[in-house]
Formats: structure tokens, C-alpha cells, sequence
């Protein structure tokens, strides 16, 4: 990737003299590099000292092309025959096949393509700035899809005392894509990610979550929110298993924080080491800071087990007052990190006079945090004028102390910094698919088929019928009172196909008859649904992250009740159980107001053993066993249907 971020030589195709034109602003940003440059245009004319040529006359490490449309693929052919290793597609308007051909010519002569419908490339140590606008200097690595996103990112960063340390615009991901680049973040500080496609979703996770493991926070700002369910199955897993939630799922597996605006995104750059739990110690020089500060720890699952220390204008009287404490409470071994909120920090930018003791201060704070283990935050409302950080917002961010402009982004980094990383499960192999002794979807109807596809797991008893009589035959044998079910459907009592409370010979005959048409029913014992608790337990492929797993409330209304959780499969005991404690069900099944525990082990099996099946299984796309029956002595199946890969 060195050519694409750090090049020998850049040829401009589209180069131009004409002020405020795409080339102009690309042949500037080349030559401000200080590597060799030519600007390529068929036309006569030249840019400063430098002449343009109808192509390039020497070899060439980066091609930057923004040409029109009809001309690219030539221009990418003529730019390849050049040498170049690497090409920055910055023209628009190409169809996605013709984009997806200009790339595979790319990759067949081992070159890299960026784009094309690109904002274009930066890297501030290598002084490469090949883009429209400008993108403030700084640490952090931004990967964008977006590029006018990424020109307000940029606004932001700037506003905010941040900047770039690389940024690449991905535009239509012809040829790199998100997982390509982040091994190449230039030892960023954080990396900061703008997508909307997750195709091949998986590997980016798994790359990602590489990345957070070295030490590296990762954040992520997702389009799409809005179409949760978008690519959901006709089951109810497929609804509570939407788009979004499976993100946030992975996301959660690789320890990527993933956030809802633009500045929580750049906010969230600022980076606050990992927690050894979520105690937070809070110290306000006002009321109202400490209490709001404590209200929005709370509401993100953060502990606060002291009131919050009000320094009541302590400080401004003796500015020590501060550093004192955030180290006293420091060293109550109550928490686990201090947030500072506040004013502090603002006095070097409100009060030259005391800037020198506001700066002696907060090396003051930095020393006790370091001496004393226990990381310190800051919020300062007053410390970032419009001239930029504060000098004693600067000393603190240079001592490895995070100061945010608003509280509610230090909260949210806390928040984040004290949740453990779980972790991307490991993929299933073709080894261990083929070794499982399941390759294919058992034939016949989902009802019966699910028993054979998880013989680990306890299903109700019940028979295949095809009429009334044999109906009632299979009723006698199993013992009443039973339920009669007309199969082939996701949803069986939608439209009347699930009769209960069968306790006779005649009410059985009557009950076929009122079934609808199906290729199929079936006779099943009937469990009392008051002996315990329904839950839905289901599994999907997901176009972009592969196999995942939802567990959640259970029933006709598992998708109005909308209590799931969802994890990529497949998962252990452990994990599963993780699944189990995510739910605002899960304090009856812990028991609850005098109720028996139900068998949670048990639960977690049945889990663990629709996770594998979903990984293993070829021409599997969803399996769900709605409801699984949970009493204190075991899981049982009551329902299970499927959907085979279309």
C-alpha cells in the first residue's frame, strides 16, 4: 500500500489550471507533496513550472485519475502501462459493471484501485494530500465511503482540536475496500470508519477486531440505522435479527465502538484506556455538572458509588483544589477511572493571568493519574474556545488524559472502555463442517426435518398425519390432551393452523376438518405453556456477516415484545449464556418473586446446538425453534421451521 499513501511519483490525469476545478485541486495537492509529478492533459498548458503532457513520460508509482467517465478505463490503461502500483479513481458516473472491470484489470496487473467515485487520498507525515478541501493534521486514520461526510468529519476534527493522521475515500469500492486498508492505518492513534456497504462484512470484523486487540480503538459510523430488518427471512428471527442488530452484535464481538453522529464519531477518537471495570468517581465544580454527569454514567450501565465531589467554586479559589480531588477519591480504591467535569481547563483560555497555574495543575492531575493507576477524563465546557484547545487542554491530551468539549462523549468513551471484548467467534472450517456429519438440509417438511438436523436437542413428541384418522390414531398413542398442526408455514396459527387443547377422539376429527390445506399436519403432545417460559431460539445466514444466532422472548409475540439479543455463531456455553443475561427476560428465568429457576443450562445447549447447525449445514439459510418451552428440569422444542438457501 506504500504507493497509495506515500509515493516516489504521482501523475495527475484530468490535471487542469483552471481555478476551482477538480484537477487544479488535485494537480495543487501533488505538487505540494515534493515528489516527482506530471500532469497529464491531451491539451497544451501548464500549472506553475510545470508543463502538462498528453501522458506520462516517466514511470509512475500513483496515478490520480479524474477524467470524465467515458474515458477512465483508458486512462487506468494508459496509467498501468506507466507503472503505476496504485490508482486513485476520483472520476464519477461509471456503472457498476464497468467499474468492477476497470478493477479487475487493476488486480490482474497486481496494481490497487481506490474508488472510483472517490473524494480522493491523504497522509500528513508523508505531506500526500491528493483531495478537494483540506483535512487538518493529526493521529487519528479516517476510512470514509462517504466524501462529503468526510469534508465535514474534517470540520469537526478541526473545531474540536483533532485531526488526520491518513484518510482514504473509498467511494464505490470497486477494488479496495474497508478491509483491505485498515492494516494500513500508518500507526494511527484511533481509527475512525464512515461506511455504508458491508459486503463481506466477516473479514472486516475479524481484521478490526486484529486491530482493537493491538491496543488501537476502532469506531464506526453505520448508514442504515433506519432499515433494521432489510434483509430479514419470513421468520420472526429474521425481524429481530435485522441488519442493524447483527452489526451491533459484530461490532460488539471485535470491541469496535459503533456510534449514531458525525462528531460522536470523531469524539469518540479520543481515546480513554481500557477499564478494569465500570466504577466511575465523579468530580464537579458545580452541582449541576456532578449530577448530570452521574445521571448519564447510570443510564449507560456505568457505576457511580460515591455522590459526586462538588468543589462548589473551590477551585477557582485555589485551582489545587482540583487535583487534590480527583487523586483523593482516586485513592478510595472505590473506582476504577475519575471523570473531571466542568470548568477546568478554561482558565488559561478565559484568564491569561491564570493560565501558568491552570497549566501547573493539570500536569498536577497527570501526575497523580499516572502515580496512582487510575485513569483520569476531563470534561471542560470552557476549554475549547474558537481559536482551538486551551493550553491547559493541550497539556492534559500530551499527558495521555482525554478532555472532551461535551460530557456526554466522555461518558460514552467510558461507557465503552469498561465493556469487555468478547471476542469474533472462530469460523467454522470445511474440516470440521465435514467431520460434523451434517453436509445437507434434511429432506421433508420443517417440522419433523429440525428433529433430524439437532438430535442434541428435545423436541415435543409428535407424529406426521395425513387425515383425520390417522390423526386420531397418532392422538391415542401419544396421550391426550394434544395439538394438531397443519405444517409448511413460518407462521402455523397465522390463518388457523395450530388447534390445542384436544383431549378427545371427536374433538380431534372436528378440529382436522377446520384445518387449512397443507401438504402436511402433524399431532404433537400438548405441554402446558404456565409450567414455564417461552423463547425463540434462531439462527440465519446474514449476506454480510455470515451465520449468526438471535435468542429472545419467545411465542406469537416475540416480534411485538422486541427482547433479543444477537451474537455471530457460532457460540459456546459461555456466550450463549451472555445471550440469556441480555434479555429483559431473563430475571424470571433466573426466577423471580418466588418462581423456580428454570434449567439455564439446558437453554444454553439448545443455543450452542442451533448455532452449529447454521455453520455447518450447507443450503441452510434460517432455522428457528419458536417456542422453546423452558421449565425447571429442561428445554423442549415445540416449533421449528426453516428456509434452505434460495
Amino acid at each position: 500500500m506504500n504507493p497509495l499513501f506515500a509515493p516516489d511519483s504521482i501523475a495527475v490525469f484530468g490535471a487542469s489550471d483552471r481555478p476551482g476545478s477538480w484537477g487544479r485541486h488535485l494537480a495543487e495537492g501533488a505538487l505540494r507533496s515534493g515528489v516527482d509529478v506530471q500532469l497529464v492533459n491531451p491539451r497544451p498548458g501548464r500549472l506553475h513550472t510545470v508543463a502538462f503532457t498528453p501522458a506520462p513520460e516517466r514511470a509512475i508509482d500513483l496515478a490520480v485519475i479524474a477524467v470524465p467517465a467515458a474515458g477512465f478505463a483508458a486512462a487506468v490503461g494508459v496509467a498501468l502501462a506507466a507503472g503505476a502500483r496504485s490508482v486513485v479513481g476520483i472520476t464519477a458516473g461509471l456503472s457498476r459493471s464497468e467499474s468492477h472491470r476497470v478493477a479487475q484489470v487493476v488486480r490482474d496487473q497486481g496494481a490497487t484501485l481506490l474508488g472510483p467515485n472517490c473524494l480522493g487520498v491523504y497522509d500528513s507525515r508523508s505531506g500526500l494530500s491528493l483531495l478537494w478541501g483540506e483535512l487538518p493534521p493529526g493521529d487519528i486514520t479516517l476510512f470514509s465511503q462517504s466524501g462529503n461526510l468526510a469534508l465535514e468529519l474534517g470540520v469537526i476534527a478541526r473545531r474540536s482540536g483533532l485531526g488526520f493522521r491518513r484518510f482514504a475515500s473509498l467511494g464505490d469500492c470497486a477494488g479496495l475496500r474497508t478491509a483491505d486498508l485498515l492494516p494500513e492505518h500508518g500507526g494511527a492513534r484511533a481509527i475512525a470508519l464512515y461506511l455504508e456497504d458491508f459486503t463481506n462484512g466477516r473479514t472486516l470484523i475479524e481484521r478490526a477486531a486484529a486491530i482493537v486487540d493491538s491496543g488501537i480503538p476502532v469506531a464506526l459510523l453505520a448508514a442504515g440505522r433506519s432499515t433494521v430488518g432489510a434483509t430479514a427471512a419470513s421468520t420472526h428471527t429474521g425481524a429481530l435479527a435485522g441488519d442493524h442488530a447483527v452489526l451491533a452484535a459484530a461490532c460488539g464481538d471485535a470491541g469496535i465502538r459503533l456510534v449514531r453522529t458525525p462528531t460522536e464519531l470523531i469524539e469518540a477518537c479520543r481515546v480513554v484506556r481500557r477499564l478494569r471495570g465500570n466504577r466511575v468517581g465523579i468530580v464537579g465544580d458545580g452541582g449541576g455538572h456532578g449530577i448530570l454527569a452521574a445521571d448519564l454514567a447510570i443510564a449507560a450501565g456505568l457505576a457511580v458509588p460515591r455522590p459526586p465531589v462538588d468543589l462548589a467554586g473551590a477551585g477557582e479559589r485555589d485551582m489545587s483544589a482540583y487535583s487534590r480531588a480527583a487523586g483523593d477519591l482516586a485513592a478510595t480504591g472505590d473506582v476504577d477511572c475519575v471523570l473531571l467535569t466542568g470548568y477546568f481547563g478554561g482558565y488559561s483560555a478565559d484568564d491569561p493571568a491564570m493560565a501558568e497555574t491552570e497549566l501547573a495543575v493539570a500536569g498536577e492531575i497527570s501526575d497523580g493519574a499516572a502515580e496512582g493507576g487510575v485513569p483520569v477524563v476531563v470534561h471542560s465546557f470552557a476549554g475549547f474556545p474558537p481559536s482551538g484547545p486551551s493550553a491547559s487542554v493541550r497539556r492534559l491530551t500530551a499527558a495521555g488524559i482525554p478532555v472532551w468539549p461535551a460530557v456526554e462523549h466522555a461518558i460514552g468513551a467510558l461507557a465503552y472502555a469498561a465493556t469487555p471484548v468478547r471476542g469474533v467467534p472462530p469460523r467454522v472450517s470445511a474440516v470440521d463442517a465435514a467431520s460434523s456429519g451434517v453436509d445437507a438440509v434434511p429432506p421433508g417438511d420443517w417440522y419433523f426435518a429440525g428433529r433430524a438436523l439437532l438430535p442434541e436437542v428435545a423436541f415435543a413428541d409428535a407424529e406426521p398425519v395425513r387425515d383425520a384418522a390417522e390423526a386420531v390414531a397418532a392422538a391415542e398413542r401419544i396421550g391426550y390432551p394434544v395439538v394438531l398442526k397443519a405444517l409448511g408455514r413460518a407462521h402455523k396459527s397465522d390463518d388457523g393452523g395450530v388447534v390445542l387443547g384436544l383431549r378427545t377422539a371427536a374433538a380431534v376429527t372436528a378440529a382436522f376438518g377446520r384445518l387449512p390445506a397443507s401438504p402436511a399436519y402433524a399431532v404433537e403432545r400438548q405441554h402446558d405453556l404456565a409450567e414455564g417460559i417461552e423463547v425463540l431460539i434462531g439462527a440465519r445466514i446474514d449476506r454480510c456477516f455470515g451465520p449468526v444466532v438471535v435468542v429472545g422472548a419467545g411465542g406469537l409475540l416475540a416480534e411485538v415484545r422486541q427482547d433479543s439479543a444477537v451474537a455471530l455463531a457460532p457460540v459456546d456455553a459461555y456466550r450463549a449464556g451472555d445471550l440469556l443475561r441480555e434479555l429483559r427476560l431473563f430475571p424470571l428465568l433466573a426466577g423471580h418473586r418466588g418462581r423456580p429457576a428454570v434449567d439455564v443450562t439446558g437453554l444454553t445447549s439448545v443455543i450452542e446446538a442451533v448455532s452449529r447447525a447454521i455453520c455447518r449445514t450447507a443450503g441452510l439459510a434460517a432455522l428457528e425453534l419458536n417456542p422453546v418451552l423452558v421449565t425447571s428440569s429442561g428445554a423442549v422444542a415445540l416449533d421449528c421451521h426453516g428456509e434452505n438457501v434460495s
